[in-house]
């Protein structure tokens, strides 16, 4: 008896684990959309430069690498629904993710992946999650760059449109990110 009424009241605390933990990747599939906002088209290069690079940097820090990929794979099945979430730069919907950026877009849950799982399984201290989040950019990176060389059938044109002008940026983005997620932890560990 006493089994059956404690099942009964672990029951609900699952469900509504559940659904924090639901609203969790949802809401952080809508921190990439808002990112994604934040965009300056390139007019030597198809590929806008945005702060999506930096939401999925620093959603797969701050969840880790389970949530971290759920919540980029909501956002391609957002944007692929043609939900605006995606660049407005961009054509939208499943054109956007065929498109010249689609590489980059399909390569954000590995990204959040990688710097989630790297990022778990270290200190949390920022030059952990400055590795961590560079390493999720060689990943994303390497998708974008790999797209472009599909579609141009050249390297050198691949790298041109899809590296050369963003170096510097997502430096900057992965200096953000580790940090930003360097400061949650130490705030989680001081308060917890």
């Amino acid at each position: 008896m006493a089994k059956v009424a404690t099942q009964a009241l672990e029951r609900p605390s699952r469900s509504v684990e559940w659904a924090k933990q639901a609203g969790i990747v949802i809401g952080a599939s809508l921190v990439v959309a808002l990112c994604a906002r934040v965009t300056v088209p390139l007019p030597f290069t198809p590929v806008p430069l945005t702060l999506q690079n930096f939401g999925v940097l620093l959603v797969g820090l701050l969840l880790g690498s389970r949530r971290g990929f759920a919540a980029l794979a909501l956002y391609l099945v957002e944007g692929a629904a043609g939900l605006p979430v995606f660049s407005p730069a961009g054509p939208g919907g499943i054109a956007q993710i065929i498109g010249p950026t689609g590489g980059f877009l399909m390569a954000y849950p590995l990204a959040a992946f990688t710097a989630g799982w790297i990022y778990e399984h270290t200190s949390r201290r920022f030059a952990w999650a400055a590795l961590a989040a560079f390493a999720a950019d060689v990943v994303l990176f390497a998708g974008g760059l790999g797209w472009l060389f599909a579609l141009t059938h050249s390297l050198s044109l691949a790298i041109k449109l899809g590296l050369y002008w963003f170096a510097f940026a997502e430096v900057i983005k992965i200096a953000m990110a580790a940090a930003f997620a360097a400061r949650w932890s130490r705030s989680l560990r001081a308060n917890g």
